[in-house]
């Protein structure tokens, strides 16, 4: 099942909202075949574990036993269902980390190989499972964006210098930000970042697609010269509309409403608009202020923080870590160290 879960996090990137699939094919403790979902809308796990299975092996099928990430799919969508072709290549046993929350599936495509005869078994390192499609999950039970609050301090706790652009991050945290750019569906930060920073907001350091571009701008403070208007990308700008031929930049006035939400109350309009849109996970770079409205406001389901030796000794605080929030994973990445953690009141994990 690990095997699985390897080959699942292959497709990062390419395949949400869909979640990570990895499917392997064992004959008497010998792989024969294995597969991952490589893209949105192209074959399934499934599928390309059973198409990697060498001629010479091929009469092995109907005795071996499909490990898969996740419980096979039961309906037409951008494919056909694969609990069909279990079904059609006589695989006699499937072994599934999780059942699949879509509705559309919610436990049938196991009802339907059990009553052909299928031995089936749930449950095979099911922490693990949901773990790594957390954004998937969250996806389909909360009906929003996967929420990832990403931000790099100094070690004495500040994410910058009062006005500057300051990198904190050494050359190898920085190309894991594009990696973890690449595998979100967009990227948000606040009017400030834009201004400061002036970022491009794409994944530059590593491969694959650049996110769509989000960037608050209620008072259209963001100079028309900044990288985030240059519609080389998708891009929404939170704010009044500009005057300018655009192709890949809209803007999108939302409603701040006063009261003692205002800070927070624009949150749940962008993630409904992303909803709609299918991006099904959002990274949150900042600045300061919008990363703490996010906590503020409990729609956050991951922070991932950086943390480098160097000191500033002055600065702009870094937003803390919020109580509820639980440490998962700790690693280390030339001079800077990774934390990860999740919100124990948006996850189920022990």
């Amino acid at each position: 099942m690990r095997r699985c879960f390897q080959l699942a996090r292959l497709g990062a990137g390419s395949v949400s909202p869909n979640p990570l699939v990895g499917a392997v094919l064992v004959h008497n403790g010998r792989i024969i075949g294995e597969g991952w979902h490589r893209r949105y809308g192209e074959a399934h796990a499934e599928v390309n574990a059973v198409a990697s299975v060498r001629q010479a092996d091929r009469h092995l099928i109907p005795q071996a036993t499909l490990f898969c990430a996740l419980e096979p799919c039961f309906h037409f969508g951008k494919t056909p269902p694969c609990v069909d072709l279990i079904l059609n290549e006589k695989i006699p046993r499937v072994v599934v980390a999780n059942t699949d929350p879509n509705p559309l599936v919610a436990g049938q495509s196991l009802e339907k190989l059990r009553a052909a005869g299928v031995a089936t078994e749930v449950g095979i390192l099911a922490t693990e499972g949901r773990y790594l499609n957390r954004a998937f999950f969250t996806w389909i039970e909360k009906k929003r964006p996967y929420i990832i609050l990403k931000w790099a301090q100094s070690a004495d706790g500040y994410l910058a210098l009062p006005g500057e652009r300051t990198p904190i991050s050494g050359p190898l945290a920085q190309r894991l930000v594009h990696r973890w750019r690449a595998e979100a569906d967009a990227i948000l930060v606040g009017t400030n970042t834009a201004r400061t920073d002036n970022p491009r907001l794409d994944n530059r350091l590593y491969f694959g697609k650049s996110p769509l571009r989000v960037a608050l701008d209620f008072a259209g403070k963001i100079p028309p010269a900044a990288h985030l208007l240059d519609d080389s990308l998708p891009t929404w700008i939170i704010g009044p509309e500009r005057q300018g031929t655009w192709q890949q930049t809209h803007f999108f006035a939302f409603h701040e409403a006063a009261g003692i939400n205002a800070r927070i109350n624009w949150i749940p309009e962008l993630l409904e608009k992303l909803t709609q849109k299918k991006r099904a996970i959002l990274l949150v770079e900042g600045g300061a202020d919008v990363l703490r409205q996010f906590q503020e406001s409990g729609f956050w389901d991951e922070i991932r923080m950086l943390a480098n030796p160097r000191f500033l000794y002055n600065g702009v605080p870094a937003p803390g870590i919020p109580e509820g929030a639980i440490l998962t994973e700790r690693t280390q990445i030339g001079a800077d160290e990774i934390r990860i953690f999740i919100n124990a009141a948006n996850a189920r994990y022990p």
